[in-house]
C-alpha cells in the first residue's frame, strides 16, 4: 500500500455525504484535504468537523461550472501546498423523471455540472500532473453510467458520458503515470439516493471513500481503472 502522507488532494463536492466521507477517509490517512463545493457554510462545517478531530483540512468555495472558480480552485491549492497528488470529481446532481417531463433547464444543469465540470477539474490540473509525470484522477460516477432505468434519460446519460470521458482519459494520460480511476457506486445512503433506500443494507460513503483510498493507494505499477460497489444483502 502507498503512503500517503501529506499527500494533498482535492474533492469537489465536499460538503457533505459522499464528498465529506472520501476527505476524512483521505485525511484520516495523513493526506491534506482541500474540499470544494458552492456553499460556504456547508464547507466550513466540514472543514471544522474534520479539524476538530485532527485532520488537515481546508475549505475553498467554487462553482464546479464555472472556469474561473475551478482554475481558482486549482491554482490557490498549487499556492497553498505546491502540489496537487490527487483530483476527486465527486460533485453530481440529478433529476430523476421521463424525458417528456424534463426541463431543458434541469438537463443543461446536470450536463453542466456532471460532465462540464468534471471536465474543467480535469483540464486544469493536467498540466501540472503532466510535469510532474505522477497523480491519480478518481471520477465518482454510478452504476447509471452502465445501466439503462426508468426517468434516467438525463442523469444516466451524463454517466455513461463521464465513463467514455475517464476511460480514454486513462489511455491518454497513463503512460505520464496519472492514474485515472472511475467508482461506480449503486444506491448509497445518502440524501441523494434516487431510489429512496436508507439504513445499513445499503451502501454507506464511506464504502465508497474507502474504494478511493483502495484505487490511490495501490501500488503505481497497477491502476484500478473502474471500481463498482452494490449492496451485498440489499432489503
Amino acid at each position: 500500500m502507498k503512503n500517503i502522507q501529506n499527500h494533498v488532494a482535492v474533492i469537489t463536492g465536499g460538503s457533505r455525504g459522499i464528498g465529506k466521507a472520501i476527505g476524512r477517509a483521505l485525511a484520516s490517512k495523513g493526506a491534506k484535504v482541500v474540499l470544494a463545493a458552492r456553499s460556504a457554510r456547508d464547507l466550513d462545517a466540514a472543514v471544522r468537523e474534520l479539524q476538530t478531530d485532527g485532520l488537515a483540512a481546508v475549505a475553498v468555495p467554487t462553482d464546479i461550472t464555472l472556469q474561473e472558480d475551478v482554475e481558482m480552485l486549482i491554482s490557490s491549492t498549487y499556492e497553498k501546498f505546491g502540489r496537487i497528488d490527487t483530483l476527486v470529481n465527486n460533485a453530481g446532481i440529478g433529476v430523476f423523471k421521463p424525458a417528456v417531463e424534463m426541463r431543458i433547464e434541469e438537463f443543461d444543469a446536470m450536463w453542466n455540472v456532471n460532465v462540464r465540470g468534471v471536465f474543467l477539474a480535469t483540464k486544469s490540473v493536467l498540466p501540472h500532473m503532466l510535469k510532474a509525470k505522477s497523480g491519480n484522477i478518481v471520477n465518482i460516477a454510478s452504476l447509471a453510467g452502465k445501466n439503462s432505468f426508468k426517468g434516467g434519460t438525463g442523469y444516466a446519460a451524463t454517466k455513461w458520458a463521464l465513463r467514455g470521458f475517464a476511460s480514454s482519459l486513462m489511455l491518454e494520460i497513463r503512460e505520464s503515470n496519472i492514474r485515472v480511476v472511475t467508482i461506480f457506486p449503486g444506491s448509497v445512503n445518502t440524501h441523494f439516493s434516487s431510489t429512496n433506500l436508507r439504513g445499513d443494507n445499503i451502501t454507506q460513503p464511506e464504502d465508497v471513500a474507502d474504494a478511493v483510498v483502495f484505487a490511490v493507494t495501490a501500488p503505481e505499477r497497477s491502476i484500478f481503472s473502474e471500481i463498482d460497489i452494490r449492496p451485498t444483502h440489499p432489503r
